[in-house]
């Protein structure tokens, strides 16, 4: 899959890239959140993947359930986010990323997540193996085989000295409060899913997200983090579930976890 993948994600890489050094327009969805022409374009190119390379398979994705195109879906569907952290990406930061998950029975199962500006690739080659690689975006003839890739790990918690991160453009009070009640003696500060994959890596033990975040903002990292040995779960420990079209695909809040969950909150 992401061997098939890989050419389209590059594709929408290089389109994110040449807008974010030209500069974009920026434009205000129904929802109040920004939208680009590059997040336009680049989820163009990967639903026209997804098409040829798992033909029947629902495509959610971003900035079309914006325009009202909701597909029906069953157990198995795509989750698309062309371009996540858009404000990032507007801002002039480099934190932003391609990301595509696959979800079977509630479950993200398969997730890639390219990051153009550092040329950071991330996925799962099993549903309990996560790699990285380094790809240009203008690598166009690139393939996994002629790719040095690293496996990805999270790592063994300290429980008295925790590491977290949080998003750089999405800071809440809330968010902080609850990281209260946990031994954090480091936060760091990042935009889009680059967290999970960051986490996937080692970097930091966990991730708090206690805000409005989307299906499509999570699939493809949650799928590479429960590979490389952690979790996400909602507040009360239960795993992070998906395909909740009557809640618009809306997610409650949730932890991303380096490994087992080191707390639960009964609501």
């Amino acid at each position: 899959m992401v061997e098939a993948l890989l050419p389209a994600v590059l594709a929408a890489g290089r389109i994110e890239m040449s807008h974010f050094k030209s500069g974009v327009e920026v434009e205000t969805k129904a929802d109040r959140t920004p939208v680009t022409v590059a997040d336009q374009e680049a989820e163009k190119v990967l639903i026209e993947a997804l098409r040829q390379v798992a033909p029947g398979i629902p495509v959610i994705a971003e900035e079309e359930v914006a325009a009202g195109r909701v597909p029906e879906t069953g157990s198995t569907f795509f989750l698309v986010d062309p371009l996540d952290g858009t404000r990032a990406f507007i801002s002039g930061s480099p934190e932003f990323t391609v990301n595509i998950g696959l979800v079977v029975d509630h479950r993200p199962v398969f997730g890639i997540i390219y990051a153009p500006a550092s040329s950071e690739l991330f996925a799962t080659l099993t549903p309990h193996e996560a790699f990285e690689a380094h790809i240009k975006p203008d690598d166009s003839n690139a393939t996994l085989a002629s790719c040095s890739l690293t496996r990805l790990a999270t790592r063994e918690p300290d429980r008295a000295a925790l590491v977290a991160f949080a998003s750089r453009s999405h800071a809440a009070q809330n968010t902080d409060e609850f990281l209260q009640q946990l031994p954090i003696t480091e936060k760091k500060r990042a935009s889009s899913s680059l967290k999970f994959c960051l986490i996937a890596r080692g970097e930091a033990d966990l991730y708090a997200r206690l805000g409005r975040t989307s299906e499509w903002d999570t699939a493809a990292g949650q799928a590479i983090l429960n590979a490389a040995g952690g979790c996400v779960t909602t507040l009360d420990g239960e795993p992070l579930s998906y395909g909740k079209s009557a809640e618009g695909y809306a997610n409650p809040h949730f932890i991303a976890w380096g490994r087992e969950p080191l707390l639960s909150v009964p609501q």
